[in-house]
């Protein structure tokens, strides 16, 4: 394993040597729009995957943009020959940057290359010695977006924002996650670059002799005009994310390294040994895959390490370090991205808590959009909160809880974290990535009834910002070929999300289970605005609405068919007392939600 590739006197002397030698002007690429990709190329040191100096840990590209008071430091990389997606090239001279702008007009650029050992990792901008491009400088003007819908082109970078949900820059939108853990190894698919399996096929129950992921049952859901890459490539897992999208879904999930772990079929080296040297092509096709994503307003959950693997790269090391600037030098510009610093980190304690905050401080620092940073728990029911996320309450570093646990425990676990982070000074978003023992095919439980009544609406209606699920049985969490086998489950998720997104103010509405006075009843509210009540069994409930004035109307919606609100048997109800919320439409054993809504605040 390379882990630090030396730095001789004659490298030294061949990086000096250099220093005169002119660059071409950079090329901007993109469309020039806010909330877009633009990509800035720069001509720099002919070199290699496998070169000396180590082109990925000896270099180092940053570049500053500015307009007015806004100001971005955005890591690069070596990009080869600068189209390695489509021609697998290892060497080139082709340096480059991504950069989303967030807001219209002219924007201003200087470049920082810098030579020397380590100097990737080095936080010093004067570490090392400049080398052209260094210095050069360049401006464009940037108009505002023309893109609409789910296309995060339209709504901007997803942000932290200080609550329980992120939000939007651009649109404004609070965001409620809904989406698949599983398979965790999406990324191991037969098409990219210097992709093998190093488990076997038979282990991992893949259908397909290499071991790799081949989405052959999602062919048919890519449409003309979406990308591929090398003559036709690529079709099945962006066939994948269509149909996700089609179903509702905002986040998918995966592993960017998975060495010794589960599937040990993903990584972003040269090869499965290699530490400190990643593949040019392979991560320009998984671009390709990313920038579809955010197209289709697909968040994704990019999981940097698994417990099997955590002790890979050491702790803060170079090769770590390393590891973090490459992926946000990729990947960073995405808009709904949340950086998952390990899977169940919290179980052996490799990782002490001063260990996970300085990973979490290095990641913020690093990243120009500080996108969130989580970690999923080891199961909560097996470790003591304060050796979880307890430990980490009112670190500014950490921002989403990752919850792994039975059923049962969503709702009380959701409001535990919620309220305690809150308490602590630094809300965090509540999500549930592992729920025990995870979801079978449709055709083996098609009304998923306990992920439905006790997952998705007791994260969402404790204040949780969303629920995504882990496979077992066929199609599993790592041999997951079709998304189909789940393609109920989706719609169950989607009903949800739309009763959250269309009706209720969530981001204003906080848990208040004491409100109605069945145990088992979930309540959400903004008192005296809107309320909303989850029976989970069915029946009639009463609502306690002795603090709020006015005229509330009363609707049910059907959490296991969706559409549009229905009435009851109780239409209207009055403020000042408890109130009967009446019968719901039909199916009175069968899980309903109640929406209460002030009349005068509806109408105004």
């Amino acid at each position: 394993m390379r882990v630090i590739v030396p730095w001789p006197a004659a490298v030294t002397s061949l990086v000096l040597a250099t220093l005169p030698l002119p660059c071409l002007p950079a090329t901007i690429t993109g469309e020039l729009r806010q909330w877009h990709k633009i990509t800035i190329t720069f001509d720099g040191p002919h070199t290699s995957e496998t070169a000396e100096p180590n082109p990925f840990l000896h270099y180092r590209l940053n570049v500053t943009f500015t307009q007015g008071n806004r100001r971005y430091v955005v890591p690069g990389y070596f990009a080869a020959d600068g189209n390695a997606a489509e021609t697998g090239a290892a060497a080139g001279n082709k340096w480059r940057v991504h950069f989303v702008p967030d807001a219209p007009g002219r924007w201003h650029y200087r470049v920082s290359f810098r030579a020397g050992r380590d100097v990737a990792v080095n936080p010093d901008p004067a570490a090392g010695r400049p080398l052209p491009p260094d210095g050069e400088s360049g401006a464009f003007t940037v108009a505002p977006t023309d893109k609409t819908g789910r296309d995060h082109r339209a709504r901007g970078i997803l942000r932290y924002v200080g609550q329980h949900y992120p939000r939007f820059a651009g649109s404004g939108e609070y965001f409620i996650m809904v989406g698949t853990q599983s398979p965790e190894n999406f990324l191991a698919y037969h098409e990219f670059d210097n992709t093998v399996d190093h488990l076997g096929a038979e282990r991992k129950r893949m259908p397909n002799p290499d071991g790799l992921h081949h989405y052959e049952p999602h062919l048919k859901d890519w449409r003309q005009g979406n990308p591929t890459w090398r003559a036709g490539k690529g079709k099945a897992i962006i066939g994948a994310l269509n149909y996700l999208a089609a179903k509702g879904m905002n986040t998918f999930y995966t592993l960017t390294m998975n060495v010794n772990g589960d599937g040990r079929d993903i990584y972003p080296w040269i090869s499965y040994y290699e530490r400190a040297r990643y593949d040019v092509s392979k991560l320009d096709q998984w671009e390709i895959v990313f920038s579809h994503a955010d197209r289709l307003g697909l968040q994704v959950i990019l999981v940097t390490q698994e417990e099997e693997g955590e002790q890979l790269l050491g702790k803060m090391s170079a090769i770590r370090k390393l590891y973090y600037r490459a992926l946000i030098a990729r990947f960073a510009h995405h808009h709904a991205l949340i950086w998952e610093i390990g899977e169940e980190i919290d179980r052996w304690r490799y990782f002490t808590t001063q260990d996970v905050k300085e990973i979490c401080d290095y990641i913020k620092a690093l990243d120009p959009y500080r996108h969130p940073v989580q970690y999923v728990q080891w199961k909560a029911e097996l470790i003591a909160d304060e050796k979880t996320y307890g430990r980490l309450l009112g670190f500014p570093g950490f921002d989403v809880v990752g919850m792994q646990h039975d059923p049962e425990n969503t709702h009380a676990e959701t409001l535990k974290w919620r309220k305690a982070s809150a308490d602590a000074g630094h809300p965090w978003l509540v999500g549930l990535v592992e729920m025990n023992p995870g979801i079978v095919p449709d055709e083996r439980d098609y009304w998923h009834d306990t992920a439905r009544k006790l997952s998705i609406w007791g994260n969402l209606m404790a204040g949780g910002f969303g629920a995504i699920f882990f496979f077992i049985d066929s199609h599993d969490d790592l041999n997951c070929e079709d998304f189909r086998s789940r393609d109920h489950l989706f719609d169950l998720m989607r009903y949800a999300h739309e009763f959250f997104t269309r009706y209720l103010p969530f981001h204003r509405m906080q848990p208040r289970d004491d409100l109605t006075p069945p145990a088992g009843d979930y309540v959400f509210a903004s008192e005296g605005e809107v309320y909303a009540v989850y029976l989970p069994n069915g029946g009639t409930v009463e609502l306690d609405l002795r603090k709020a004035g006015g005229r509330f109307e009363v609707k049910w919606y059907d959490p296991r068919h969706g559409g549009d609100l229905q009435d009851g048997t109780v239409r209207t109800v009055e403020g000042g007392g408890l109130r009967s919320l009446g019968q719901p439409p039909g199916e009175p054993d069968r899980d309903w939600a109640v929406l209460v809504r002030n009349v005068e605040r509806k109408e105004r």
